[in-house]
């Protein structure tokens, strides 16, 4: 585990224990099996639905994009904050957002897979 992950799992103590599975050439975070971040080349994404994407969005943050047969591909994940990287309260704040983001892209997951009746 490289120092930015351990200091990831620390970061996020007030929210709750996080675990880190390496993915391609990162790192994806979950708290209670759910995904809630990316790390990629150091950076820290948070996920965020539409319901969480305007605290990023007014901040200028960036949406984790990757390139894929040409076109680039957003995923719902945004840059954290460096408020996010400083203060494991505010850490907390994001990171339970991020979850309730994950929670509520898992429901309607659900629902779409559910027949109708």
């Amino acid at each position: 585990m490289n120092e930015f992950i351990a200091y990831l799992h620390e970061l996020f103590e007030l929210l709750g224990p996080i675990t880190t599975r390496r993915m391609f050439a990162g790192h994806t975070l979950y708290h209670q099996g759910l995904p809630i971040g990316i790390v990629y080349q150091e950076t820290l994404y948070l996920k965020a639905d539409k319901d969480h994407a305007a605290p990023y969005l007014t901040r200028g943050l960036p949406q984790f994009t990757y390139e894929q047969r040409g076109k680039r591909i957003g995923l719902p994940y945004y840059q954290a904050p460096e408020c996010v990287l400083e203060d494991r309260e505010e850490a907390a704040i994001w990171g339970r957002r991020a979850f309730e983001s994950a929670l509520r892209m898992q429901a309607r997951q659900t629902r779409r897979k559910t027949p109708a009746s």
